[in-house]
């Protein structure tokens, strides 16, 4: 079968089956950027297989492209990469692999397009395209790849049992490629990731994150939490997740299913913005209501400082997770934590004072804390869900008026610590602390405006009362 997709009639393919053809080797392009010609997507990532030196046939091509190219050999590995501008070429030697059974790193030898076609994690990834004149645009598709992009299948070439021992993060991959595609998982594939999800233990956590990364911007993520646990993974990779399982049940009185309702608010998030650290701020919003839950025969069941729990737990978890512990991670935090301050905003009697506190823990993510809310809105009623949004419109504008009349978001107080030292002859101190937080409360309670010569006429007034009446001995 030969493709007469334009795609294939580029330059650059050409110029490398035309050095490949110079330098007397077999090569293909293989992998993702076949799967997606087909699929129709857009893919910037070329990977090259070469019966032969992959090495050799990229420094030919980098010295065909010219200036601006930029070649990296990997000997150990037998790879190079090739870029230039926004092209990205990566060119290997085709081989067969073999497997230890403690290990997912491969013993790899020289070997024939089959061998490596064979090698391929599914069917889909496994089809390659000659790039040789002769039999430019030849398709080759052993396992019926076109046949499952088709039937929307994910399914490994070979026997699943034998390609998930090898490397078990292909179970990993299975579910990313099924989430991302919107495909499902072939019976046999999906029965070979229960029997063996044991062999995620030697998969590194990094290798883990990165995958759970990609399911998480997905379009709709809720799908690949869902596969990771009907096939057994997720209880070895998240089992702080799997704790939000499930209805209790007492005096005839339940509660949701928290992690259903995660994934529900997950995929909401999804809809409105591909930034990750907020859909993971949806995934974990809730992560601390197993260790809150109580029953009260009055108020029913009851998630009492479940954002609190929640946000201790989020450093933790990243921590396990290999996730970064950054600004990321706090950001992650904060959200968890702030989650259910809004709701409380949304009566008609809210303070200024309330509105202005929110706005200055928030700072610049409050607009992501109320995509967030908006997203935590689940209800089956649909008059209900109408309610609360429209309520989150009213906070949304009393959060602008007030922001543009006081300036709260992420401000400092206008009379910092060194001016009141200076003010009052003070060596630092834990005064100098309580004073600088007085004006912070003074500001955002609404006693004074968000001014220099206002904050320092009260801290002034602030000082004689704690000193008597005393001065301060201004310069």
């Amino acid at each position: 079968m030969v493709i007469t997709n334009p795609k294939i009639e580029t330059p650059t393919l050409h110029l490398i089956g035309e050095e490949a053809d110079r330098l007397g080797l077999e090569c293909y392009v293989i992998g993702g950027w076949v799967r997606d010609l087909f699929l129709h997507r857009e893919s910037t990532d070329i990977d090259v297989v070469v019966v032969g030196s992959g090495i050799t046939l990229a420094e030919a091509v980098a010295k065909r492209l010219g200036r601006g190219a930029h070649l990296s050999v990997f000997k150990t590995y037998g790879t190079a990469q090739v870029k230039k501008n926004d092209l990205e070429l990566e060119f290997v030697g085709a081989r067969r692999e073999s497997y230890l059974h403690d290990s997912r790193n491969p013993i790899v030898e020289d070997g024939t397009l089959q061998e490596d076609q064979n090698r391929r994690d599914f069917t889909i990834n496994a089809m390659a395209i000659c790039l040789n004149a002769d039999r430019y645009g030849e398709l080759l598709d052993p396992f019926d790849g076109i046949g499952d992009l088709e039937r929307c299948i994910i399914r490994t070439p070979l026997d699943p049992d034998i390609t998930f021992d090898d490397d078990p993060l292909r179970m990993m991959r299975a579910i990313r490629f099924a989430t991302q595609l919107g495909f499902n998982l072939d019976g046999e594939t999906f029965d070979a990731i229960v029997r063996n999800a044991h062999r995620m233990d030697i998969i590194t956590r990094e290798r883990i994150a990165e995958e759970l990364n990609k399911i998480m911007l997905s379009r709709r993520p809720s799908e690949g939490w869902i596969l990771l646990d009907k096939t057994g993974l997720l209880p070895l990779i998240f089992p702080e997740l799997v704790a939000l399982k499930g209805v209790e049940v007492k005096d005839g009185r339940g509660h949701k299913d928290v992690f259903y309702h995660t994934l529900k608010v997950l995929d909401n998030i999804a809809e409105n913005t591909d930034k990750l650290w907020l859909r993971w701020a949806a995934l974990l919003h809730d992560i601390g209501k197993p260790k809150s839950k109580a029953y009260d025969s009055k108020a029913g069941w009851t998630f009492r400082n479940h954002n609190y729990i929640g946000a201790k737990m989020v450093p933790k978890i990243f921590a396990k997770m290999k996730m970064p512990l950054n600004e990321k991670m706090e950001y992650v935090k904060k959200m968890v934590d702030l989650h259910m301050r809004p709701i409380n905003l949304i009566e008609d009697t809210v303070t200024d004072s309330a509105v202005r506190r929110l706005l200055f823990e928030a700072g610049d993510d409050i607009d992501d804390l109320m995509l967030l809310c908006d997203a935590d809105i689940t209800s089956r009623n649909e008059e209900k869900k109408a309610r609360f949004h429209r309520n989150y419109q009213l906070v949304r504008q009393k959060m602008v008026e007030l922001e543009e009349r006081d300036r709260i978001r992420n401000f400092q107080p206008p009379v910092d610590g060194m001016e009141i030292m200076e003010m009052f002859h003070l060596e630092p101190c834990s005064l100098v602390g309580e004073l600088k937080a007085a004006i912070k409360d003074a500001i955002l309670d609404g006693v004074i405006p968000n001014d220099h010569e206002a904050a320092k006429q009260f801290v002034i007034e602030l000082w004689q009362k704690k000193t008597g009446g005393k001065s301060p001995q201004t310069n």
